[in-house]
């Protein structure tokens, strides 16, 4: 018996020894570093797009070379139109826009009551454009680029009758365009747009009088577009 109680001391000593240098060691090592959770990255995505109705004012300007005293009236209309703009920068980005709208052009002055004919017009228009970023939800910006517009299902007033114009024809043609608008940020992505372009579009015309006599001319649409609508910024 006394055998086993000095057998159990001598395991509790070691036992206290072992307990005794573990925590030494302990002590001796570097504390280990408190976990942190890494940061929450707010990834800038440079593509927006916005959907707006855009109003289409022209000139109402134009001639026809063979007849003096001559002018010609286009149409205005309403449209709805789709843009996507890449931001390179914060400040810098690019906007092409896309909608297709339709053209009714009449006769006036010394043709006055003519009834030309009606065309689609096609007018992609990419414009490369400073963002003001210091005013907050308020984002105005300013731009200026380059218009292409094709000319497309085209109609002559008398092409049925053979009488007046019996064909019509708009040039396809290129011109340079300025814009200035804003966009007011609801949140992150939503947001509200107000777009004005002025476009110099100039088309050469040409056609056919009563099926025999060949005319020509020149319309000068000059159109404001003005819109309005959403803005979603991915």
């Amino acid at each position: 018996m006394a055998r086993f109680v000095r057998l159990i001391s001598s395991l509790a000593v070691i036992a206290a020894s072992a307990t005794s240098a573990t925590s030494a060691i302990a002590a001796d090592l570097p504390a280990a570093p408190a976990y942190k959770a890494p940061p929450v990255e707010n990834l800038w995505n440079p593509w927006m797009i916005r959907v707006r109705a855009l109003g289409v004012v022209t000139r109402d300007s134009g001639y026809v070379h063979q007849v003096p005293g001559s002018g010609l009236s286009t149409s205005d209309t309403v449209v709805p139109e789709l843009d996507i703009s890449y931001f390179f920068t914060p400040n810098i980005a690019a906007e092409l826009i896309l909608g297709v709208t339709r053209n009714h052009v009449t006769g006036t002055d010394a043709i006055a009551g003519l009834d030309v004919g009606k065309a689609w017009l096609l007018p992609p228009t990419l414009t490369l454009q400073y963002h003001f970023t210091n005013f907050g939800a308020f984002k105005p910006y300013v731009g200026a680029g380059v218009n292409y517009t094709w000319f497309f299902d085209q109609s002559a007033a008398g092409a049925a009758t053979g009488v007046g114009v019996t064909r019509s024809r708009l040039h396809d043609t290129a011109a340079p365009v300025v814009q200035f608008g804003f966009d007011y940020m609801i949140d992150r992505h939503w947001g509200w747009n107000v777009d004005v372009k002025k476009v110099w579009l100039r088309p050469d015309w040409s056609g056919t009088l009563n099926g025999v006599t060949p005319i020509s001319g020149k319309v000068n649409l000059d159109p404001w577009l003005i819109g309005t609508g959403i803005t979603y910024k991915f």
